[in-house]
């Protein structure tokens, strides 16, 4: 059973210029492979894995952010992560993770980074010291003001501890340097007023609500589940954008039983699982993150099968 579907029909061209700061589409939040005993990052495992998700229609990539594992990884890790990904994306833009909480820490590193040919760059809230909302416009406008790329802000309370509320969020649209939201947010009204005021890309976060967020106008994804079939879940974006809610609705069916069990455990294990079982990759983790229970890896499995018999039968001409 191929991690790719060689049979659905090609979706884009290679690599097109985008605009500076447009973070529409679906982006990939990269696993980062370990080795066996999950002592070292495997280099190898991680360039073959971009190269294959590369030509199928996503607008690029995610480095080192809560998929990639990146509280896993000290500096020195994530930079040499980072120079792998930037070497194997083929001219797909990479934005990088960058979180903690240290405030003079994070514009540092936010420099740094500014200095490599990135995207942008991916941040949440500073974790575990729940910020009042003066105090997280502080964090965002010093790391706007500090980065040489455009910022996505990551609105993600259930890592953080800290919820950006919406007119936080519509101060923080008002900065040239800040263009995009990633939404983990779990506020539906919230997300339909900044899809509203268009002034920020506001991209689902939550694999379940990528279908919702397209439909009411969202900008795109950053979806852990784009792992597997990122080709289909282009096209399901690329049917709602043309009105063909039949075709959208149909693959998004077939879509959705798998991505839910993406989560069925602490994300990203059963990725890596899925991932593993197709022989890419190690299934390690480092810890305190564990590897999926074999029931869920025997789930994985058996849902990839029934979501790639649905998707041939979809491709199926009609009689």
């Amino acid at each position: 059973m191929p991690l790719l579907d060689p049979a659905s029909p090609p979706l884009t061209t290679p690599p097109q210029a985008r605009a500076h700061g447009d973070f529409s589409g679906l982006w990939v939040p990269l696993v980062t492979p370990f080795t066996a005993a999950g002592e070292a990052v495997d280099h190898a495992a991680l360039a073959a894995l971009v190269r294959r998700l590369g030509g199928q229609g996503i607008a690029g990539f995610v480095a080192c952010g809560s998929t990639g594992e990146a509280a896993a990884l000290d500096e020195g890790e994530q930079d040499a992560v980072l120079e792998t990904i930037l070497g194997s994306a083929g001219g797909l833009p990479v934005v990088m993770g960058l979180s903690g909480h240290h405030l003079g820490h994070a514009v540092h590193r936010a420099r740094q980074l500014g200095a490599l040919p990135l995207a942008g760059l991916l941040v949440p809230a500073p974790h575990y010291i729940r910020p009042s909302q003066p105090g997280l416009l502080q964090w965002f406008h010093a790391i706007a003001d500090a980065s040489a790329v455009p910022l996505v802000l990551y609105d993600i309370p259930y890592r953080t501890g800290a919820t950006l509320e919406l007119g936080t969020l519509r101060t923080l649209a008002a900065h040239a340097n800040i263009r995009a939201l990633k939404d983990c947010g779990g506020s539906a009204a919230k997300t339909q007023a900044l899809i509203a005021d268009a002034a920020l890309q506001v991209l689902a976060g939550e694999d379940a609500q990528i279908f919702t967020t397209a439909a009411l106008g969202g900008a795109g994804a950053i979806a852990a589940s784009a792992h597997w079939q990122p080709a289909r879940i282009v096209q399901c974006l690329a049917a709602l954008e043309a009105g063909d809610l039949g075709r959208a609705r149909a693959l998004w069916r077939a879509l959705q039983p798998l991505m839910e069990a993406f989560f069925a455990e602490p994300n990203p294990a059963p990725v890596k699982a899925l991932l593993a079982a197709e022989g890419w990759m190690e299934g390690a983790l480092r810890a305190p993150m564990a590897p999926a229970s074999a029931a869920l890896t025997l789930r994985l499995q058996e849902a990839a099968r029934a979501q790639a018999r649905q998707l041939d039968e979809l491709d199926r001409p009609a009689a």
